[in-house]
């Protein structure tokens, strides 16, 4: 669907209710160039049958004129030979050839009117052109601009990620290196030793697991016992 409904929508126009209304002004734009060209294409056609027509008009005026002419010249030509009938009879003629005359520069004078209104129309429809052409630069600047911006901005904003990304590496690595130098204090530590307390912890969990097991056994045996 178009935009425009007819001329007068285009000449009547505000581009810029059409484009605040729009979701997607550019392309509206276009749309409106593109409608506005074919129409003054239409427009401009009619304009040319119109100069066709006034010509075509100009030269039936001037062959029924001639016409007119001729039948008065017949009427006196008539009336000097002694012809009064002839002579009615040219003047009848010349009268309606007159009424043809009318009728053709009545057309003419209607032709032109119409004329004079396309060419109005025409300066109309140019102007609107322009100004539409001139906002579609306009907009295409600022999209050009706003995408420009959209990429730099994306561009400093990956910098950054990039940025923390390799600070927290730095930090991970520091941590790594405070642990290494924890696990190189261990190091030093002569391995006997470590498995010697590994040794007096594991004696100390089984003894207590072991006494605990006795002590369930003779609980056990003692109810058996007193069972019987």
């Amino acid at each position: 669907m178009g935009i425009f409904t007819r001329f007068s929508d285009i000449v009547n126009s505000n581009i810029n209710a059409i484009l605040d209304k729009a979701e997607d002004p550019e392309k509206i734009v276009r749309l409106m160039i593109q409608e506005m060209e074919d129409t003054l294409v239409e427009v401009r056609s009619a304009a040319a049958r119109s100069i066709a027509d006034k010509k075509d008009l100009n030269r039936k005026l001037a062959a029924i004129e001639g016409e007119v002419d001729d039948w008065d010249a017949k009427a006196e030509l008539a009336l000097r030979k002694g012809r009064e009938d002839l002579a009615k009879a040219a003047l009848v003629e010349k009268s309606r050839t007159a009424a043809a005359v009318d009728a053709l520069k009545s057309d003419y004078a209607a032709v032109d009117d119409g004329l004079a209104k396309l060419n109005e129309d025409i300066a109309k429809l140019e102007s609107k052109l322009k100004d539409a052409k001139v906002r579609q630069k306009a907009l295409l600047s600022r999209h050009k601009t706003a995408t420009s911006r959209l990429a730099a901005r994306r561009k400093i904003h990956d910098y950054k990620i990039d940025d923390a990304l390799v600070r927290f590496e730095q930090y991970t690595r520091r941590i790594d290196d405070v642990e290494g130098r924890i696990e190189a204090y261990d190091l030093g530590l002569p391995k006997d030793l470590h498995h010697e307390f590994a040794g007096l912890e594991a004696e100390e969990s089984i003894g207590k697991e072991f006494d605990e097991l006795k002590q369930r056994v003779a609980a056990h045996k003692s109810a058996t016992s007193g069972g019987e």
